[in-house]
Parts: structure tokens; C-alpha cells; sequence
């Protein structure tokens, strides 16, 4: 009987938990709670960006530097060698359409034609004008000498014919005169005017040899050994064939110093306040994951710009690879972890511990009879980590998660 009595005992007691459980409300099933210690290490604050290796020297490849004597603006590149060749002095780099330069050789061989005709038609017009000048002369001369003869000769004419005479040959003698003095001007005139059709002939003969000489220069080479990388335009893409140079920027490639390579990045407008000249960073390659250089904050922009796509501005920083390797070259991608911050030997606890209320920082911390709401202050954070300097010591548990029951809680203060 006694037994009988435990066994329904026993029964009624599983009954009532599996009730219990039925009908509890789920609201009420208390979650797991995720919590953390909190540790004493070093706290290290970082911005990372991305960025592209660029040689902080280089030797620009030049292309014709005579394009506006000629008036030719926009030159197309009709060859150029893959980027990231080797070239040594002197080897082929790039060719440029000639298309438009033959074209100004073919006008002014025509022009060189039409001037040489007139150089040579005005020679033979000048040397015909000045022998009939001359011919005038003779025939002048012949005329005084005539009148003087007749003069003689009227020695004994009577007064009057002797007079006429007289007249005849002052007239004559004038007449000589007046041609020889229209000879040397009209000589001059024809000396004049050969050295304006001749300088006009050895001005066409100069520009054609300087043409030939830029059209030379369209067959562009390597003016030192080294890698060659495209030239970059003012919008940011890369110079190849197909491409224009201009007469105010005719570089058609570069050849980079590789012993000084820059990290150009850009850093956003809520991060660039933490970013300053002089800071270390720590650079690795897409390319080559396993390697990490070190490099320093080199310059950062007063200025921002605009964000392609966005409103967001963000601001030009050039980061200075301070080691070498042989396995970087310009055009890479980088990450960029600059260090802003460094605190040795302090709390620290995850993020997703910090709460907040009312704008004041706080924390879920266990405590021996329960949760504490616990207030606390922060010397620093990053994504990850918060830097503590009250409300907490190290090895306490802190809740990543708002406990039950954790939002009507009473947040105990430090100054409490």
C-alpha cells in the first residue's frame, strides 16, 4: 500500500512539470546569455583603406614636344608595348599616328614648289628688267657722245644753232643722268625683292625640315632603362593605344622609380580626423597576400573631394612604403591599415558590450547576487574593442546581449 502511495505520488509530480511546461508562456523561457571577460592587453585603433602603389619618382616618356608650332592638338598613340614591359635606352615604346603630319609635309611640298617657281621666275624677271636698264644706259651714253660731236662741230654755225646744240647735249647728259639713277634704285628694289622671295622660299625649306624632323620624333623610345607603366590622364584612366596626347601633356608612358613606391588611398571624412602625417602603417598586397610591408603616413589632403557615386567626401592620403621588395609594382592594389591609436596595457572589452542610456555608456556586468547595469567610461574604441577606465576590472563578465529584464533596470552610476 505504502509503495502504491509513492507510485502515484511520483506521477502526479511528472503531470504537473509536463503541465507546467505546456502552459508556461514562451515569453517567459529565459534566453542563453552570450558574455565575454574583460582582458588587460594592448588596445590598437586602426583606419583601413584601400589603395594603389604609384612610384613616388618617375621619368615621364615623352612624345613630340613641337605639336603647336604645327597646330596638331590631339595626336592619337597607334602603338604602344604592354604595360609592365622592360626596356632598356633606346628600345621601342610607342609610335603616334602620322596620318596628320604627312598630311602638313605633302601642303607645304606643295607650298615649296609654288615658292621655289616664284624664287626663280622673279630671278629671271629681275636680271631681264636690269639688261634693258643697262641697254637704256648704253644707248644714253652713245646719245651724249653724239651730242658732243655735234656740238664740235657747230663751232661755226651761227649762234643760234650752236645754242641748240648746247641744249641738246644738256639734255641728253640729263637724260643719262635720270637713267642711271632709276638703274640703282630699281637694282635696289629687285635686291629686295629676291631676298623676300628667297626668304620666303628658305623659310618653307626650314619648316619642312623641321616637319621631318617631328615626324621622326612620332617613333617614340625608351630614354632610359626601366618598366614601363601607362601614363595616367587627368580623369584617372590609363593613357594606351587608341589614346590622344596633347601639346601641353605629350608623355605617352612612364618609367617609375621602384625604389620609392607611395600607397595613394583615400580615407572618409569621419576617420580622416584620426589620420596624421608620421603614423605607421601596415601595407599588404592583393596580389600577394603573404606580403606585408611597412610604410608611414606621408601626406594627408586639407581638402576633400567627392566620392564617385555618393555625396560622402573623402580625402587623398599618400602613404610611403618604407621597405623594399621585389615583388611590388605600380598599379597594384593595396590594403592600408594606418595605426591612429596605440594604448599599452589596458581594458579592454568586445563592442557588443557597450550599451548605452541617455548618452551615458554602460555595461551588463555578473555580479555575485545577479546583473549589475553598471556605468563606466572610455578612453578609446575601434570596430572591435572598447578601452575602459572605470566600472570595470579585469576578468569580470560583461553580456554581449541585453539580458531579460535588462531595459527597466536601475543603471548604477560611478559616482553612486
Amino acid at each position: 500500500m505504502q509503495k502504491k502511495k509513492r507510485l502515484l505520488f511520483i506521477g502526479a509530480a511528472i503531470s504537473i512539470v509536463l503541465a507546467a511546461l505546456f502552459f508556461w508562456p514562451s515569453n517567459e523561457i529565459k534566453e542563453a546569455e552570450i558574455s565575454s571577460k574583460v582582458t588587460r592587453d594592448t588596445f590598437i585603433d586602426l583606419v583601413v583603406t584601400t589603395g594603389e602603389l604609384l612610384a613616388e619618382n618617375s621619368e615621364d616618356i615623352m612624345g613630340p614636344t613641337g605639336l603647336q608650332r604645327y597646330r596638331l592638338y590631339n595626336v592619337k598613340i597607334q602603338d604602344l608595348v604592354p604595360e609592365g614591359t622592360l626596356v632598356n635606352t633606346g628600345d621601342f615604346v610607342a609610335s603616334l599616328d602620322k596620318s596628320e603630319v604627312n598630311g602638313r609635309i605633302n601642303d607645304l611640298l606643295l607650298e615649296l614648289d609654288k615658292s621655289q617657281s616664284q624664287y626663280t621666275q622673279t630671278r629671271l624677271d629681275t636680271a631681264l628688267n636690269l639688261r634693258e636698264n643697262r641697254d637704256q644706259i648704253k644707248n644714253l651714253e652713245y646719245n651724249v657722245e653724239l651730242k658732243e660731236i655735234t656740238l664740235e662741230q657747230s663751232a661755226y654755225e651761227p649762234p643760234a644753232t650752236i645754242r641748240q646744240a648746247e641744249n641738246d647735249l644738256k639734255k641728253a647728259k640729263r637724260d643719262l643722268q635720270m637713267a642711271i639713277e632709276n638703274y640703282s634704285i630699281k637694282k635696289k628694289q629687285a635686291e629686295a625683292k629676291m631676298v623676300e622671295v628667297g626668304s620666303d622660299l628658305q623659310k618653307k625649306k626650314n619648316q619642312l625640315e623641321q616637319l621631318q624632323d617631328l615626324q621622326k620624333e612620332f617613333e617614340i623610345y625608351a630614354p632610359k632603362e626601366g618598366m614601363v607603366t601607362y601614363k595616367r590622364e587627368w580623369n584617372g584612366n590609363k593613357r594606351k593605344t587608341g589614346s590622344t596626347i596633347s601639346p601641353w601633356d605629350p608623355a605617352v608612358a612612364t618609367l617609375p622609380d621602384l625604389s620609392d613606391m607611395l600607397s595613394k588611398t583615400y580615407v572618409n571624412e569621419i576617420d580622416i580626423r584620426k589620420v596624421e602625417a608620421g603614423q605607421k602603417v601596415l601595407v599588404s598586397l592583393d596580389a600577394f597576400p603573404d606580403v606585408l610591408l611597412k610604410g608611414e603616413v606621408l601626406d594627408v589632403a586639407n581638402i576633400g573631394e567627392k566620392k564617385k557615386g555618393s555625396d560622402a567626401k573623402i580625402f587623398e592620403v599618400m602613404i610611403k612604403i618604407t621597405e623594399s621588395d621585389t615583388v611590388y609594382r605600380p598599379g597594384m592594389t593595396t590594403s592600408n591599415k594606418i595605426i591612429t591609436n596605440t594604448l599599452e596595457d589596458v581594458l579592454l572589452l568586445p563592442i557588443d558590450a557597450l550599451f548605452y542610456e541617455d548618452n551615458i555608456p554602460f555595461v551588463y556586468k555578473k555580479g555575485s547576487f545577479g546583473i549589475l547595469k553598471q556605468e563606466i567610461t572610455i578612453a578609446a574604441s575601434n570596430d572591435e574593442w572598447v578601452v575602459v577606465q572605470n566600472g570595470v576590472a579585469e576578468g569580470d563578465v560583461v553580456l554581449l546581449t541585453i539580458p531579460e529584464k535588462g531595459k527597466n533596470q536601475t543603471l548604477t552610476r560611478l559616482n553612486d
